[in-house]
């Protein structure tokens, strides 16, 4: 199953506090058309009936079942730049 980064975990729930008070506000990792080699991210008010949810430190990530068979053995990891860009990426997990 993913996991997230401590700084992921940390972006995650600082976009949450920005976008509301719902506790199910999440990031979504979406295919596109089924395509496994085309995925998108996005903030969510919850999951959608066929997803996974993986829960770190408060955050939540909504995986749709594409997203979810190809970052399995993956690490969702996440970099703020001097402007306070946020850009998140997927990496091996630690063994």
């Amino acid at each position: 199953m993913l996991t997230l980064t401590d700084t992921a975990a940390k972006v995650i729930r600082d976009l949450n506090a920005q976008a509301g008070v719902s506790t199910d506000k999440g990031i979504r990792i979406s295919s596109q058309d089924d395509d496994a080699g085309s995925l998108m991210l996005s903030v969510a008010d919850g999951p959608q009936n066929t997803d996974k949810v993986v829960e770190s430190e408060g955050a939540k990530v909504y995986l749709d079942p594409v997203a979810a068979s190809v970052l399995d053995d993956k690490a969702l990891d996440a970099d703020i730049d001097d402007q306070g860009g946020i850009s998140f990426h997927v990496e091996d997990q630690a063994v």
